[in-house]
């Protein structure tokens, strides 16, 4: 078997010696818009701490399933994501709770619930899109949300047996959801005190003073004559903030000496090993800050912010609502196939896809905020992706980057490149490494648009 070579050949080097040349090319160099867009911060401990208000959500409001086939069921300890169960911490009993859940399918225009009929079950959407509307005033439905996979409703028929529907529940494709029904609710509360017992103690709970926005309220008085009693009052804070700790990208380049004393001129070839090196370090940060578990922003939007397509193709009706769950939108982000859906809608719906001036280069967008791209969001195999919307800035409590400036042998912020030896083949090491991460300051930073449909 012929041995891989570890380091750049002279018959490789010497493209850079003879005749005139170009600096070696890469095909894989993108605008990479987002590390120029986000405003860096530097964490000098490499951990930042997003301190925030109290608030009083817990869970991240979405449900998740398993399935074998066709037979859908859900995980059982998800069901402590529907508030009358949260805190709910006997795993023998949510096994049981999620054993009565029954499998229904939907298709599109069906009804799932009715506004006014009586409340008889709990529905967790496994799959497709429901609409949430409501009697509008002028005769006709005032659609109000949007719920795809994971989300639910009717978890109020677990504490109130008088409870009626206030919305309409609707397929816009073909669903597949679970229901508890409230006869199967009474059975179980029946036969087991501690389910009774929580969910009473649920029921009966005072619910603590909040803000629309889930945070603990600042008492306050206003409008007042003459000497009335001031309220006393104090800002809480979360008890466990979350620490974002700055995540590294590393190679060990390989030089051979005899190409750096050979074949320098008149290129320097270690330099440019570097260049290429480092543009693809970028490539990758930004690919990470996307989509990484742990930092990347399409899995650190908050539930409450990501957005579901009304029809499937990207239109103006839902970057519309993107924009409207938040204040001081910097930007979108999008893949360009699906700018190019975007742009498809627009010209069906007669409506002028405008652009800004942005750094002397025209950039398409809406509503005056720019859509810039990014290859790095990805494209499911059955051609859907997903959009961005961004507030950025500490001082706008948007989204940041996060890097560590001034470590050793620093070339460019947050990347080194440190000499590390010279083995008995004669190869020279160096170790490049960058360090980086992300945060969202408050959930209403970020916003994604999912499920958006870019071929048909």
């Amino acid at each position: 078997m012929t041995e891989q070579p570890l380091s750049l050949s002279t018959s490789a080097a010497r493209n850079l010696a003879t005749t005139t040349k170009s600096v070696p090319q890469m095909r894989g160099i993108t605008p990479r818009w987002l590390l120029s867009l986000l405003p860096w911060v530097r964490a000098d401990a490499a951990v930042y701490r997003v301190n925030r208000r109290f608030t009083y959500q817990l869970g991240d409001g979405v449900v998740s399933f398993l399935n074998e086939g066709d037979d859908v069921r859900v995980v059982p300890p998800e069901l402590a994501e529907l508030p009358p169960l949260r805190h709910l911490g006997e795993p023998e009993l949510l096994e049981g709770i999620a054993g009565r859940f029954v499998q229904r399918r939907y298709e599109p225009g069906d009804a799932i619930a009715e506004a006014g009929a009586p409340l008889d079950r709990v529905v967790l959407i496994a799959y497709g899109k429901v609409t949430q509307t409501a009697p509008g005033r002028y005769d006709t439905d005032a659609q109000l949300d949007i719920l795809d996979g994971g989300d639910f409703f009717g978890e109020r028929a677990l504490v109130d047996d008088a409870a009626v529907w206030e919305h309409t529940f609707r397929a816009v494709t073909p669903v597949t959801v679970l229901a508890l029904s409230r006869e199967a609710i009474g059975e179980l509360t029946g036969r087991d005190d501690a389910l009774r017992a929580h969910l009473a103690a649920y029921r009966d709970a005072p619910v603590p003073p909040r803000t629309r926005h889930g945070e603990a309220e600042i008492e306050l008085a206003s409008g007042h004559e003459g000497e009335p009693l001031i309220p006393g009052t104090f800002v809480d804070y979360e008890a466990s903030p979350r620490e974002y700790e700055l995540a590294v990208t590393q190679t060990l380049l390989n030089v051979h000496t005899r190409v750096t004393d050979l074949y320098n001129q008149p290129m320097d070839q270690l330099e440019q090993q570097l260049r290429l090196i480092i543009e693809e370090i970028r490539e990758r940060q930004e690919h990470e800050l996307l989509n990484n578990r742990d930092f990347g922003l399409l899995h650190n939007c908050h539930p409450r912010q990501r957005v579901q397509t009304r029809g499937g193709p990207p239109t103006p009706d839902d970057l519309d609502e993107l924009l409207s769950r938040r204040r001081k939108s910097r930007f979108f982000l999008a893949h360009p196939k699906t700018i190019a859906a975007f742009g498809r809608e627009c010209t069906r719906r007669g409506v002028y896809f405008s652009g800004v001036e942005r750094d002397g280069r025209r950039v398409p967008a809406w509503r005056g905020v720019p859509i810039y791209p990014s290859d790095k969001i990805p494209v499911t195999a059955a051609g859907t992706s997903s959009i961005l919307v961004v507030r950025t800035g500490e001082d706008d409590q948007g989204v940041i980057g996060l890097h560590r400036t001034g470590i050793p042998d620093e070339v460019r912020p947050g990347l080194s490149v440190r000499f590390t030896g010279i083995d008995e083949r004669a190869i020279a090491t160096y170790l490049v490494s960058a360090y980086y991460s992300a945060a969202v300051l408050v959930p209403d930073a970020l916003g994604v648009l999912e499920n958006v449909e870019i071929a048909r």
